[in-house]
């Protein structure tokens, strides 16, 4: 009988952060696996974490294929493109905060095809929505600073997406870019230069990647920031607004119980973000000597005291 029973799924996990800086994901992605009928002691879970060095992704990646896995659930853009360098066959579950088609993981939202699909909190669809939260939070900054990566794919649609929110409240902003993490310093200079009163930080895995240099940043220029994650707030900054990103990773715990289950997931549609968080740190309001409008606590999904 014993010698009957299926081998325990093996599931690779694969992010280029650290590994302390992602317990709460791999909680979600456990969760939903549990909520799909795989209790802790029906999977193992194989990490690999590139901490933080991005160039390691494709070893980590192969090594995940080579033990092999069952599947790879795989973080941010730059992890899944590494997972799928690395095997055409090994089921591929991304998560990302980008557009996954643009990003050339997927042919089709749809119908992705091939060993590849996933969930995405794409957060261009709210990125005039997020500066309208920071105009309103800091309601008399005359001038808005807007800090992208140039080498993000979405650049241009962001930038867009900006430029139209900031026409419609009338508020006057200032871009200023940077992709790499000398060039963050540098663009942090050129904002206290410009005499901005808030900074609007744009999406993509780059800034993601560096939520702790960001925030330090701006508590050393005292400048209200606005991010896209929740955890960046967690870890001292003042707002969030996008995606929810633990939600994100128990909805690719499902999908890989499904996989598992005998589905493909070039038929599995990849699935965009349903809920949206909005985070607020009051300690951190308090440092930059800010009043936040009763009414936006009250609208926000964690306020960090």
């Amino acid at each position: 009988t014993r010698a009957q029973q299926p081998p325990t799924p093996v599931i690779g996990f694969l992010r280029p952060t650290k590994a302390d800086e992602s317990g709460h994901l791999v909680a979600a992605f456990r969760e939903g696996l549990r909520e799909s009928g795989y209790s802790s002691d029906k999977f193992i879970i194989e990490p690999r974490w590139a901490d933080g060095l991005g160039e390691q992704l494709p070893k980590l990646a192969r090594e995940l294929v080579a033990l092999p896995v069952a599947a790879i659930a795989a973080g941010g853009i730059p992890a899944a493109q590494a997972a799928k360098e690395a095997t055409a066959s090994i089921p591929i579950i991304f998560v990302t905060g980008g557009d996954p088609q643009t990003e050339r993981l997927v042919p089709s939202i749809n119908r992705p095809g091939g060993n590849m699909t996933g969930v995405s909190f794409y957060n261009i669809p709210v990125t005039g929505k997020r500066l309208a939260l920071l105009h309103e939070m800091v309601p008399n900054a005359e001038v808005i600073a807007v800090l992208q990566d140039p080498n993000c794919r979405t650049f241009q649609t962001e930038t867009r997406e900006i430029e139209a929110a900031a026409r419609a409240i009338g508020q006057k902003i200032t871009i200023v870019k940077a992709s790499s993490e000398q060039e963050i310093n540098a663009a942090f200079s050129t904002v206290a230069k410009s005499g901005a009163g808030a900074l609007f930080v744009g999406g993509g895995a780059f800034f993601n990647a560096r939520a702790s240099q960001l925030v330090e940043l701006a508590a050393l220029q005292a400048i209200p920031a606005i991010y896209v994650l929740s955890t960046t707030v967690a870890a001292g900054g003042l707002v969030s607004y996008g995606g929810s990103q633990t939600d994100a990773y128990r909805r690719a715990g499902v999908y890989v119980a499904r996989i598992l289950k005998g589905e493909k997931p070039g038929d599995l549609p990849v699935e965009l973000a349903t809920k949206f968080e909005l985070a607020i740190n009051l300690k951190t309001a308090k440092t930059l000597g800010l009043t936040v409008p009763p009414a936006l606590i009250a609208r926000a999904d964690e306020v960090i005291q």
